[in-house]
């Protein structure tokens, strides 16, 4: 029987994910997100880096989560974190969104995590000297749907940090302003990805929570408790040549949020062998 429907949890966040992440709970399992948007989580870090982010992403995620517990009074919670970067295994070329959600259930004393690692992001950055400079970026960035911010090249300054620019006026005064900060009068444009200005990351995080939503409404096998699921995976598959282990994933460990049972399972895309290219003995 699925513990939260009628249940009510809180979500720790300042920058609209309420939207994304309400509806699959709600559909999935009728539970109720009800947003803590007053509490100021950029003390726990900022995309731009005025305030570093202490710890991993799920540290980060849990402690947001009791932030919004304590001030909720409510003993659920969530809380999402987003990591930027190239793609750990294709190639550095190619940028990421990496998203994680955190869920905190301190009746039943578990945390689960789901995550979502995704290529469709408008993830990047340009040098400018002028808006000249910046029209194939623009496009790739999806401005102005999705805004920029932008700061002098050579780092951080007080009073030259714009964020959440969204159109064309703005945007040429900030890379003017910034340009003339900066020692080599360049101006640093970058997407902002915070999820309130960043509908591409939105979808990211919708997807997610629909993920964490299909998780928690299944049981462990073995002492029937919520958020069964995938824990981590195992490389090792064989090349398809010489047999050879690989570092592609072999199979996947399915866990419990609270006891120890765990199950392993084959690769979900039902592929067996790795191809002669991704062999450590065939491509050394």
């Amino acid at each position: 029987m699925n513990p939260y429907r009628g249940r009510t949890t809180a979500l720790t966040t300042k920058h609209g994910k309420g939207r994304a992440i309400s509806r699959p709970l709600r559909m999935v399992l009728g539970l109720t997100v009800q947003v803590e948007a007053k509490i100021d989580t950029d003390l726990l870090g900022t995309f731009t880096g005025e305030i570093e982010r202490v710890g991993t992403p799920s540290e980060v995620a849990i402690r947001k989560a009791r932030l919004g517990m304590e001030s909720s009074g409510l003993p659920l919670g969530l809380a999402n974190e987003g990591s930027f970067g190239p793609h750990p295994a294709i190639s550095l070329f190619m940028p990421t969104d990496h998203e994680m959600l955190v869920f905190v259930d301190d009746e039943l004393g578990i945390i689960v995590v789901e995550s979502c690692l995704s290529a469709e992001t408008n993830y990047g950055y340009h040098t400018a000297r002028s808006l000249n400079d910046l029209e194939p970026f623009l496009r790739q960035a999806k401005f102005p749907s999705h805004a920029l911010i932008v700061r002098p090249n050579d780092g951080l300054k007080k009073g030259f940090v714009f964020k959440g620019v969204i159109d064309f006026v703005t945007l040429e005064d900030a890379v003017k302003r910034c340009a003339v900060a900066s020692a080599d009068g360049l101006a640093h444009v970058g997407t902002d990805m915070r999820a309130h200005v960043n509908p591409t990351r939105q979808k990211i995080i919708r997807h997610t929570a629909c993920r964490l939503a299909r998780r928690l409404a299944t049981s462990c096998p073995a002492c029937g408790t919520p958020g069964w699921g995938r824990i981590r995976s195992e490389p090792g598959l064989p090349c398809e040549f010489c047999h050879t282990a690989t570092e592609m994933i072999k199979q996947e460990i399915f866990g419990c949020a609270r006891c120890r049972y765990t199950e392993a399972k084959p690769r979900s895309d039902g592929r067996q062998y790795a191809e002669p290219g991704q062999c450590p003995y065939c491509n050394p």
